[in-house]
């Protein structure tokens, strides 16, 4: 039998000064080469439970094993093989690094911090950038990008690491209508081609892409449904007036 990408058991998560979990008694499992999406009300947990699976943020409870490895031994050398986007991120407009050096950056977790990038990396980090439409503005500071482009960059630098997960965070929050749906399909693209694992937190249920395996309902850090797409959206709607 297979190895699960994700799995998750009787996990809690509980932030530093909190006594309340953030998530609470989580069972999780993605196959190898599932698309899942997330939903839920603000402050359902989501975010939580991103960075819980990453190994950003440890739990306080039970077990997350991610490509058949303990995250809470071996963190680092997973994230190596995950592609994180978050939903919270502010970059000062004086910030002077260059759109083609965050995406290279992507590469580092599979090179490490101490050896250079090779020809191989930059071929890697130049398709990201050409897939993401931001070829020209590889030479920008990013900084100097709108909210909607400096997601699209970080997006490209989850690709070029080349992950086998993809955990991505409200991707499409910044973006306009006409690059939600490229870049959903270049997710959708991804995850077909690439036999990619993709676990999805999104808040328009609209953006739920088609191609979704199940989706989850997240709720006061549990899980509440977890099933087909309609299903588990209409019990949204219904519940909490999605």
């Amino acid at each position: 039998m297979a190895t699960p990408a994700i799995e998750l058991k009787s996990v809690s998560t509980v932030y530093e000064g909190e006594r309340v979990p953030a998530i609470r008694d989580i069972e999780l499992t993605l196959e190898s080469g599932e698309l899942v999406a997330i939903i839920g009300p603000n402050g359902a947990g989501k975010t939580t439970l991103l960075e819980t699976i990453n190994g950003l943020l440890p739990h306080t409870r039970g077990q997350v094993r991610v490509l058949g490895r303990d995250v809470a031994r071996c963190g680092p050398q997973l994230r190596s093989h995950i592609g994180y986007v978050p939903q919270e991120f502010q970059f000062d407009e004086t910030t002077p690094v260059l759109v083609r050096d965050v995406v290279l950056m992507g590469r580092y977790g599979r090179i490490g911090l101490v050896r250079r990038p090779t020809a191989e990396d930059r071929a890697r980090a130049q398709e990201a950038l050409e897939l993401l439409g931001l070829a020209e503005l590889a030479e920008r500071p990013l900084g100097k990008l709108s909210g909607g482009q400096q997601q699209k960059v970080l997006l490209a630098r989850a690709l070029a690491k080349e992950p086998k997960i993809l955990l991505l965070d409200e991707p499409f929050s910044h973006l306009d209508f006409a690059a939600r749906e490229g870049v959903a399909e270049l997710i959708a693209r991804w995850h077909r081609e690439r036999l990619l694992t993709v676990l999805i937190v999104l808040h328009d249920l609209e953006a739920i892409p088609q191609s979704c395996h199940r989706v989850i309902l997240l709720n006061e850090g549990r899980i509440r449904h977890d099933g087909a797409r309609e299903r588990v959206v209409r019990a949204f709607a219904l519940s909490y007036g999605g």
